[in-house]
């Protein structure tokens, strides 16, 4: 079956919450993305702001895999880039080309926004991920810290 890359859109929160049990599964992190889903109307304001994209990649109707991306508007000259958050393809789609779909989609959303760059980062040890972005794009060595907020006691970091 042919896979059809959608937008999700803020008539669609129901379709952005498959998404979430589509990432719990392919990460193996089901309490993280299915504990403290948001509910609908945060979910629609999220899906309707100009700063988020959703993407699932759909084999009929069925979600097999998609990606979460922000746009960040640049201070230092009027241009934007694109952070992929989250992107993954369920174990049993893989190798088909599902993930690399996704990515040409954002890019094409992308240049319609007038953004500059894509960015995304890589876990090291994570092989898939980074030859798969090794492939796309150029890559850039650096340090990510997360820092902790004091008084935020169910912060998963």
């Amino acid at each position: 079956m042919a896979v059809r890359i959608h937008q999700i859109t803020r008539d669609d929160p129901a379709l952005l919450k498959a998404l979430l049990a589509t990432f719990g599964e392919a990460f193996e992190e089901m309490e993280t993305y299915g504990r403290k889903q948001p509910g609908t109307v945060y979910l629609q304001k999220l899906l309707g702001s100009d700063y988020f994209i959703a993407l699932a990649a759909l084999k009929g109707s069925e979600v097999v895999g998609g990606l979460a991306a922000y746009e960040l508007k640049k201070f230092e000259q009027e241009r934007s880039e694109i952070y992929i958050y989250d992107l993954a393809v369920l174990e049993a789609h893989r190798r088909e080309g599902i993930a690399t779909a996704l990515i040409q989609e954002l890019t094409k959303l992308a240049v319609a926004r007038g953004a500059y760059v894509i960015f995304v980062q890589a876990d090291v040890g994570d092989d898939p991920a980074i030859a798969l972005y090794s492939k796309l794009g150029r890559r850039e060595d650096v340090l990510h810290f997360d820092m902790a907020l004091d008084g935020v006691n169910d912060a998963v970091i």
